[in-house]
């Protein structure tokens, strides 16, 4: 959940808001991951050894908030839940690129 003041900052520099949507534990590797295709709980336990269960949860929790990732219950046997980029994270993904050239 964003606040009345994290709003204001993305607001006045857009930067700053987006770097705010992508930092945190684990955050950066699932937008990665769902660039390729789209990602599933137990895929990201599997691809993201070091994390647990709490940490990707929250994780992708906060990029559904932050409106880059949105949730598809997929309703094939047996039922699972997809998480896809939505078109913001669609957008974002220039910009993440350049960000990991710097690196």
């Amino acid at each position: 959940m964003t606040t009345q003041k994290e709003e204001l900052i993305a607001e006045s520099c857009p930067i700053e808001g987006l770097l705010k949507m992508l930092s945190g534990k684990w955050k950066p590797q699932i937008f990665q991951l769902a660039q390729e295709q789209p990602v599933r709980f137990n895929r990201l336990l599997r691809q993201l050894p070091e994390a647990n269960k709490q940490s990707i949860a929250v994780a992708l929790k906060e990029l559904e908030e932050a409106g880059l990732l949105v949730k598809n219950v997929v309703q094939l046997k047996p039922l699972h839940i997809e998480y896809v980029l939505s078109e913001k994270g669609i957008l974002v993904i220039p910009i993440f690129r350049q960000l990991e050239g710097l690196v």
